[in-house]
């Protein structure tokens, strides 16, 4: 190849948690752009291109003109990845799509809430199409740059397709339903490496989004033996889950 591949990275409405992941690999990134040129970076760097090979997209779109810039972006690169919880699932900004809209801006803007217009938040595959996602919040940089790794030789990435339960169980925690802390791991997407919040006694919130086909019934049936109400159970999958809805009001 000619010219090295080029990279970029962009932020709709997040933290930035999950760029801060990518500077976190630190050293690891050397072998990365040794085969790849990052083009647009606003954590790290100044510049731009008229097209990229594969850009990343942080946040979820909860404006017009987040609508506006990710189509723009679209159009302009080869690969589109999702990262992060926000742009895979829209993440928590999806918990005001539960409220009146004007009550949400109200709370946040005032008496300025006319300048701040807003629509529901989705994640970006909404939107426009999406080739790969990387799931976490934040995410895991590890998995980044396998992603990355993956991409750059041509190769697909596959995502684990199964409930965090099955690592817990390889890990040999105790399940934390068993100490009356709910969990959504039963239904969520495993691949958090190192199991993190389980493995120290904290529940899984769902922040890797669900597993294809999650197996609700067995959500309902843990939920219902462990005497959660609907309202609990809701309010539990909201905090991630809320583009999932329908599938929280089932379980």
């Amino acid at each position: 190849m000619a010219d090295k591949p080029t990279l970029a990275f962009f932020s709709l409405a997040c933290c930035e948690g999950c760029q801060l992941q990518v500077l976190a690999c630190e050293e690891k990134l050397l072998p990365i752009l040794e085969k790849a040129d990052i083009v647009r970076f606003r954590e790290a760097s100044d510049g731009d291109a008229d097209h990229y090979d594969v850009t990343f997209v942080e946040g979820s779109i909860v404006t017009a003109h987040d609508l506006e810039r990710i189509k723009e972006i679209r159009a302009k690169t080869d690969t589109l990845v999702a990262l992060g919880a926000c742009a895979t699932i829209a993440g928590v900004n999806a918990v005001k799509n539960f409220q009146d809209p004007d009550d949400v801006a109200a709370y946040v803007y005032g008496d300025k809430k006319e300048w701040f217009p807003h629509i529901a938040a989705r994640p970006l595959k909404a939107e426009v199409p999406v080739d790969v996602e990387i799931h976490g919040c934040p995410i895991n940089s590890d998995e980044f740059l396998e992603v990355v790794t993956c991409l750059l030789m041509g190769k697909p990435y596959r995502q684990p397709n199964y409930p965090v339960c099955v690592d817990c169980k390889l890990a040999g925690n105790v399940c934390l339903w068993n100490k009356g802390i709910p969990c959504l791991g039963v239904v969520t997407r495993a691949g958090c490496a190192p199991l993190m919040c389980p493995s120290a006694g904290h529940k899984c919130i769902g922040c890797r989004g669900l597993v294809d086909n999650p197996n609700t019934q067995a959500a309902k049936d843990v939920m219902a033996e462990f005497g959660l109400t609907v309202d609990d159970v809701l309010r539990e999958f909201r905090l991630f889950q809320g583009i999932y809805d329908e599938v929280a009001k089932e379980a």
